[in-house]
């Protein structure tokens, strides 16, 4: 079987890799997750995990709904005993009275054969169940309650994702490879035996669940470690080994800037190399804090590598001392904070508004240039600069703003553009018709 699963290497997309552009995408076999498809060639997608106690319907429907809000595709929720499975369909309920069809994943440990089997209610109302191998059941009765899960979603016609994570590793299987190591003739280092350990079990349970019955477009893999360098080699070989979709994500990634840096670091990696059918950003939030910000981090890492288009993109420069003024720092973060606030309903009524980019620039030097880049610019006055601030429509001057209400006149004119080009009446056209008439004070 190890043989078998090793030669497994799936061919490339067809089409070559530009100079300046990512590798081709590796072939995944796709996965149906609730209506969203992962791997099969399908856009990268962005999931997320709340961080309530499940049994508490209410709390559990608030946080889904606001991930989804975010712009999450798949959620996955704890479910890790009797009262937090007999919640799950009720989550579902409430969540479907609210318009929101995000599929929900089950995230199962030590008891998860169980609560599905006693809750087939749960059991149908998720869309894939998460199993880890290394806590799925000890012993003798390991590869009985694993069975067990993937009976039942073979049965309900579920996805799974076989979740390696080297914080709970099979014992018996690494110790095994471990002992194999020593004997041989060139033994390798324990990290790389660690990290071949993670691959193998990942590998055989998803052979063992082929074997029960399990469709192979049914089954998601992950390899999560909490180091970059690891998980780019793990994801690597994985990658080269199987042709399963697989789910990328950097586990225990940490908090604030050092979880978002590390994140974006592994998984921009791998993603440039091809590999990847769906992500999650592992962020420790901070006390109260909002969970969506790691919805937000892995529409940012997929946006900001040209993978997929989530939001508007606001341009605007660092600063500098030519720029003491605070206005265009003031500027861009409203702009930024009003596309955020409206871009739910503009989704919905402008389609393709989230393409739309705006530059917002603090002095003349590269001010009037990056406005003419965006669809919608502006060039404030910078320090000794006269107070005038240029408005640029598609790459042409539109008007000139000027005064204390600056800033509302722009948001205003940046409204304009998105009805002109986006709504209705404009959408097909090539872009909207410059603002010549942009209001001066």
């Amino acid at each position: 079987m190890d043989q078998a699963i090793s030669n497994a290497a799936p061919e490339a997309v067809e089409g070559g890799q530009s100079e300046a552009g990512p590798a081709p995408r590796r072939r995944a076999v796709g996965v149906d997750v609730g209506g969203v498809m992962v791997g099969g060639g399908a856009p990268v997608v962005v999931q997320s995990m709340t961080n309530t106690d499940t049994a508490d319907v209410e709390a559990t429907v608030r946080q889904v709904a606001a991930l989804a809000r975010a712009g999450s595709e798949i959620v996955r929720i704890t479910v890790d005993r009797p009262e937090s499975a007999a919640a799950v369909p009720h989550i579902r309920e409430k969540l479907e009275k609210r318009g929101i069809r995000v599929p929900l994943v089950g995230d199962f440990h030590y008891i998860g054969h169980r609560l599905l089997a006693d809750h087939p209610a749960c059991a149908e109302a998720l869309e894939k169940y998460r199993i880890n191998p290394g806590n799925v059941g000890f012993k003798d009765k390991k590869d009985k309650q694993f069975g067990a899960i993937v009976e039942l979603a073979a049965r309900h016609g579920k996805a799974v994702r076989i979740g390696v994570n080297w914080g709970s590793l099979d014992q018996e299987l690494l110790t095994h490879l471990m002992d194999e190591n020593a004997g041989a003739q060139k033994p390798k280092s324990a990290a790389a035996i660690l990290r071949e350990t993670i691959i193998r079990s990942a590998l055989l349970s998803a052979a063992r669940a082929e074997e029960i019955g399990l469709g192979r477009d049914r089954i998601i893999l992950s390899a999560k470690v909490s180091q970059v360098q690891d998980l780019i080699a793990v994801y690597r070989d994985l990658a080269r080994r199987c042709d399963y979709a697989l789910h990328l994500g950097l586990t225990e990634a940490g908090m604030g800037s050092k979880g978002i840096v590390a994140s974006a670091a592994a998984l921009s990696v791998l993603l440039q190399e091809g590999i990847g059918d769906t992500i999650r950003i592992s962020l420790t939030p901070e006390p109260g804090g909002d969970r969506s910000l790691e919805v937000k981090v892995a529409q940012e890492i997929l946006q900001t590598m040209g993978f997929r288009t989530f939001l508007p993109v606001v341009a605007a420069c660092p600063g500098c001392g030519r720029t003491t003024s605070t206005v265009f720092q003031e500027l861009a973060k409203s702009i930024e904070a009003h596309i955020g606030e409206r871009m739910p309903a503009w989704r919905e009524q402008y389609p393709g508004v989230e393409k739309l980019k705006v530059a917002v620039m603090g002095c003349i030097v590269n001010g009037p240039g990056e406005s003419k880049h965006a669809d919608i610019g502006i060039s404030l006055p910078g320090t000794g600069e006269i107070p005038t601030a240029p408005v640029y429509v598609d790459g042409v001057k539109a008007g000139t703003l000027r005064g204390p209400n600056l800033a509302v006149e722009f948001q205003k004119l940046v409204e304009d553009y998105i009805e002109k080009r986006f709504g209705r009446a404009g959408a097909g056209s090539d872009a909207a018709a410059p603002a010549e008439s942009a209001p001066a004070a």
